[in-house]
């Protein structure tokens, strides 16, 4: 008789991350970056501009080619009080869905002045009401700004690029410019669809020169799109993982990129997704037939992943959502052993460090 699989806990995803191996810039090159080769144990160290030569002809590479838009904003009340808006969704009409961040927050009907108000050349916001949503308090406004002026204009000219929390240059920075270098390399080269309050930080390693490598090889590319939202970097707070609720975040498959994925599957290549968020797209269209809606998809071992067969991410948070998808992927001793190589050899982690190659086991075991 087979052992029962193990139930895990958020307790068996925390891990000691030394605090200097959070990356606070990228690398000098974007394909500079190191790659740990965790396909095998023991893993191999490389350097991420090796990637071309570990794929095969006929592989299909995914990417998400959202784009991070500059959707946090300051302003203040009509008291005068402080506060910091994260656009997390436009919608229609000049309508938003934002985080906030203030002492004591307005009532519906109220009008906050976002980048000194429309009269001082920024914009004004109506809270409308509460949003609702599982993970925390989000809410709905209508943006006033100069007549014919949209939402993402209006973000474009007086809103910020939302660095994770971690990145700590302009955490307290209102009125700073943004570094010049947030603005080119929090981005990927390929990024197209605005609306992501995050970068799918496993594709920012890709250049062209890498890209190049990749259609020489007879490696062949595609993009979905999914718009990362901040509760990507919300922490699990249960300790039973079936309790957790996770963020919604919006996916679209184009056409073209189902074509290309059965195109791989009838030819025997091997399907990279480039990024959790490219896995989360992707299975959560193989489990409900939609290339377009809003997915919640929980990853966590003992997952039955039906379409990726190698995965390229990033080094995550500790007790995140992320660092369960890696395991339920990989599984997740070697997921563990993965992350103890990592720190012992000083790779850079989260979303401006180092990146790791990993393979799907094809039965995920505790």
């Amino acid at each position: 008789m087979s052992p029962s699989p193990r139930i895990h806990t958020l307790s068996d995803f925390d891990f000691e991350l030394p605090e200097l191996l959070i990356a606070q810039h990228p690398a000098p090159e974007r394909s500079s970056s190191r790659l740990l080769d965790g396909r095998q144990s023991p893993p191999t160290d490389r350097i991420f501009r090796e990637l071309p030569g570990l794929l095969q002809p006929g592989d299909l590479v995914v990417f998400n080619d959202t784009k991070v838009v500059k959707a946090r904003v300051f302003g203040e009340k009509a008291s005068g009080g402080q506060l910091e808006l994260l656009i997390e969704r436009v919608l229609t009409g000049n309508e938003v869905v934002a985080h906030m961040k203030v002492s004591k927050k307005p009532l519906p009907g109220a009008t906050i002045h976002m980048a000194g108000g429309r009269r001082a050349g920024g914009f004004d916001a109506t809270l409308l009401a509460r949003w609702p949503d599982e993970n925390g308090p989000l809410f709905h406004f209508a943006l006033h700004g100069p007549a014919g002026e949209s939402a993402w204009e209006l973000m474009e000219r007086h809103g910020h690029l939302p660095l994770p929390p971690y990145i700590e240059r302009q955490q307290n920075a209102a009125h700073d410019p943004d570094a010049a270098e947030d603005a080119e390399r929090y981005q990927t080269v390929f990024a197209r669809a605005p609306g992501a309050v995050a970068a799918p930080t496993a594709a920012l390693h890709f250049d062209a020169a890498v890209l190049a490598q990749l259609q020489q090889r007879g490696v062949e590319t595609a993009n979905v799109t999914l718009h990362v939202g901040a509760g990507t970097f919300q922490p699990v707070k249960t300790e039973n993982l079936a309790e957790h609720q996770m963020h919604s975040e919006w996916y679209e498959i184009p056409l073209a990129t189902l074509a290309a994925l059965e195109r791989c599957r009838q030819r025997g290549g091997r399907v990279l997704a480039v990024g959790t968020t490219t896995v989360r797209t992707l299975e959560s269209w193989a489990q409900s037939g939609q290339a377009r809606g809003d997915t919640r998809i929980f990853i966590t071992p003992g997952f039955a992943f039906q379409v990726v067969d190698l995965l390229l991410t990033n080094f995550h948070l500790p007790k995140s959502t992320l660092m369960m998808l890696v395991s339920a992927f990989a599984g997740y001793e070697h997921i563990m052993l993965l992350y103890r190589h990592a720190i012992a050899q000083r790779y850079r982690f989260f979303s401006y460090g180092d990146a790791m190659l990993l393979q799907r086991r094809e039965r995920t075991t505790p």
